[in-house]
C-alpha cells in the first residue's frame, strides 16, 4: 500500500475548495454561529462536495464515503473551515448515515444512504419529548402495531431543523413492559406522512433552529424500524456516539482562538481602549491553548478507537464534554476582548446576502449570537453531567 503524501492531499483539497466554494456558501460559513448551517447553502455545497465525491469524508467506500483515514478527514475539515466553507448537515451525514451502517438493513442502505449523500434527503431527530430530556428512556410516543404498519402518536421537543427535514429518525415506546429502554423502537418517519406537524420555537438569536413536532396517529412501515422491535436503545446509544465524537472539533476551537487573538491584539493597539488586564488574560488564553491540544490528543484516541470498532465508544463522551465546555471559554473571552462591539444587535447582519456595514470589526457581530448558542452545547446531545456519568461508568468502574 501506498504512503499518503499528506501534503499533496491538503493542496488537493485547497484547490478543490478555492474553485468551488461560491462568494455565497463562504458567507453562510462565515456567518455561522449555532450548530446548524444556513440550510441552502448547506445543500448546495452537500451536492457540489458529492458531486466530486467528497460527499461523505467518514464513511466507507463502499457506501459512498471517500474511504479516508482519519488524518484524511482531519486535513479536510480543516481546510473547509480556514476556507469558510458552509457546515455540514450533522443530523443527516454524522448521525443518521453511520447509524443506518451499524444497524440498518442492506435495504435501508441501498435507500436513504445515496439520498443522504445528495442532500435529497434531509434528516431531524425525534428523540427529546417535553417530560424526556435527559431522561430519554421515559419517552412516552407510542408506536403500536397494526397490521404491516406503526401507528405513531406522541411529541417531540428541541426537534433541530424539523422545519426543514425531510425525514426523522424517531424513538418510540412499542412496550411497556420490563426495564423503560426495553420498550423502545428506533424509527424512520417521512415528515410528509400524514398527521405531523412542526410549530418553531426560536433561540436567543432570534434564530428558528428548534421545533416542538407533533405525530398524530402517524403510520409508518414496519420495514422502517431500524434494529429489532424493543431493541432501538441499543441503537439510539449507538448514533449517539456519533452525535458527541464522530467528527474532530479541534479545527473549530482553533479558529476560536485566533478570532480570541485577533481581537486581543486591537484591544492592545496604540489609541485603543484597553480595558483588560493583558498579561493576566493572555495567560488565561494560553491556558485555553493547551486545553486545546489535550481535546486533539483525545481525539487521537477516539478515533483509533473509532478504527477499531467502527464507532467512537465511550470516548465520545469525553470529548463532547471537555470540548463543548471548552468552546464556551472561548467563546466568552472573545466577548470579553470585544468590547462594546457586542452590544450592537445586527439581526439583519447574520443573513446570507447582506451587503451592507457592521458596526466594529468582521468578528463583533457574530461574537454574542455564537456566545448564545454554545450555552446550549453542554446540553444537546446530552448534558455534561449525563457525559461524566458514562466516563465514571465505562473508565472508571464506577
Amino acid at each position: 500500500m501506498n504512503e499518503i503524501d499528506y501534503l499533496t492531499f491538503r493542496q488537493d483539497i485547497r484547490g478543490f475548495l478555492e474553485e468551488n466554494l461560491t462568494h455565497s456558501m463562504r458567507q453562510a460559513g462565515r456567518l455561522q454561529t449555532y450548530a446548524f448551517p444556513h440550510m441552502e447553502q448547506a445543500l448546495e455545497w452537500q451536492k457540489v462536495r458529492n458531486i466530486h465525491g467528497y460527499g461523505a469524508p467518514n464513511w466507507p467506500e463502499e457506501f459512498g464515503g471517500t474511504g479516508w483515514d482519519v488524518r484524511q478527514q482531519e486535513i479536510f475539515h480543516e481546510e473547509c473551515l480556514a476556507a469558510g466553507a458552509p457546515g455540514i448537515h450533522q443530523q443527516s451525514l454524522n448521525m443518521c448515515g453511520p447509524c443506518l451502517i451499524g444497524h440498518g438493513s442492506k435495504a435501508q442502505q441501498d435507500y436513504y444512504l445515496p439520498r443522504i449523500l445528495s442532500a435529497e434527503h434531509v434528516w431531524c431527530q425525534g428523540y427529546s419529548e417535553p417530560e424526556s430530556g435527559s431522561d430519554l428512556a421515559s419517552i412516552k410516543t407510542s408506536a403500536e402495531r397494526d397490521g404491516d404498519q406503526y401507528i405513531v402518536s406522541g411529541t417531540k421537543i428541541w426537534t433541530s431543523n424539523a422545519h426543514d427535514a425531510t425525514h426523522m429518525f424517531c424513538l418510540v415506546r412499542t412496550s411497556s413492559e420490563g426495564r423503560p429502554q426495553q420498550g423502545i423502537s428506533f424509527l424512520l418517519i417521512d415528515m410528509k406522512s400524514p398527521g405531523i406537524s412542526v410549530k418553531s420555537i426560536k433561540n436567543l438569536n432570534g434564530v428558528h433552529e428548534q421545533n416542538h413536532v407533533y405525530l398524530d396517529n402517524v403510520r409508518v412501515p414496519q420495514s422502517n424500524r431500524v434494529g429489532g422491535e424493543n431493541e432501538g436503545w441499543k441503537v439510539a446509544k449507538y448514533l449517539l456516539e456519533f452525535e458527541r465524537g464522530g467528527t474532530s472539533i479541534v479545527p473549530m476551537l482553533r479558529r476560536n482562538l485566533a478570532l480570541v487573538m485577533t481581537a486581543l491584539d486591537e484591544a492592545a493597539a496604540p489609541g485603543a481602549a484597553d480595558q483588560l488586564d493583558q498579561a493576566n488574560f493572555r495567560r488565561m488564553l494560553a491556558a485555553k491553548e493547551m486545553a486545546a491540544l489535550a481535546v486533539q490528543a483525545t481525539e487521537l484516541r477516539l478515533n483509533s478507537k473509532r478504527g477499531q470498532i467502527g464507532s467512537p465508544g465511550a470516548f465520545s463522551s469525553m470529548t463532547r464534554v471537555i470540548s463543548r465546555e471548552l468552546l464556551q471559554d472561548i467563546d466568552e473571552l472573545l466577548v470579553e476582548t470585544t468590547g462594546p462591539y457586542v452590544m450592537a444587535f445586527q439581526p439583519e447582519a447574520m443573513r446570507p446576502g447582506f451587503d451592507g456595514k457592521v458596526i466594529g470589526p468582521d468578528y463583533a457581530h457574530t461574537a454574542v449570537p455564537r456566545y448564545f448558542d454554545q450555552r446550549a452545547a453542554t446540553i444537546a446531545g446530552g448534558t455534561s453531567e449525563v457525559q461524566r456519568n458514562i466516563i465514571a461508568k465505562a473508565f472508571l468502574g464506577l
